[in-house]
């Protein structure tokens, strides 16, 4: 594939064409911050953290979504898309119900981990303490939407990797839900195979195994990504 001439950070690249920002950035060791990111899965540019200033364009753009093109200037660590980042992070906390003191995954949670990163101190938006439902239909598995963050990575792994389409997203705005078969509650599932993927996939306790401790349950989404390699292997 050919190459093109790039700037990031201030730093000249040759790289692919056809490559969005975010995987040059990562194949450089450029730090960029994500949450609806899973190497493996299809992009949407959700979460909005990855954004990025590009010279000549006034608005920024999400590093995942938007494709290197000849001679772009790029900046990815300003101090306007660092308060951009944690502004998104504390709505994040905000929208739903996160009391990390009691999530089954305190300790090892990517929203809590994005928290640090980006200094996150308090919250300076009103909570909305949204009244939510816990699925505990399904034999192993349990949906807690106060956790979800509506990053979509548990939809697109069943459709994408698993191929079973369990999963959607219900409604707009404050008031979307993953919903599981139209939503019908997730035990009652005709489609799911119970595989986990989306268990290994969901960067928040929203969805976690029945049978573990509270705090030291460790999901591995580096399994979906080389589980897409692999199978790419023997194509």
């Amino acid at each position: 594939m050919a190459k093109i001439p790039v700037n990031i950070d201030g730093k000249s690249l040759e790289v692919e064409s056809g490559k969005t920002i975010l995987e040059v950035c990562k194949a450089n060791d450029i730090e960029i911050l994500t949450m609806c990111h899973l190497e493996g899965l299809g992009d949407i540019g959700a979460c909005r953290l990855c954004l990025v200033e590009i010279e000549g364009i006034n608005k920024l753009l999400p590093a995942c979504t938007t494709k290197v093109a000849p001679n772009q200037v790029i900046k990815t660590k300003t101090e306007k898309l660092k308060k951009y980042q944690k502004i998104t992070t504390e709505l994040f906390f905000a929208e739903r119900n996160h009391v990390c003191a009691v999530c089954v995954v305190n300790g090892n949670c990517e929203l809590q981990d994005l928290g640090y990163k980006v200094g996150m101190t308090r919250v300076r938006f009103p909570y909305l303490f949204p009244k939510c439902e816990v699925d505990t239909s399904h034999p192993w598995y349990v949906m807690d939407h106060n956790r979800c963050i509506l990053c979509t990575r548990c939809v697109r792994v069943c459709g994408e990797v698993e191929g079973s389409y369990n999963w959607g997203v219900m409604k707009r705005g404050v008031a979307a839900r993953i919903i599981s078969d139209f939503n019908t509650p997730w035990g009652e599932s005709i489609t799911c195979t119970s595989c986990s993927k989306c268990v290994n996939a969901c960067p928040t306790g929203a969805i976690w195994p029945k049978a573990v401790v509270q705090g030291q349950f460790k999901k591995n989404p580096k399994m979906i990504t080389e589980l897409v390699e692999k199978r790419k292997m023997h194509l």
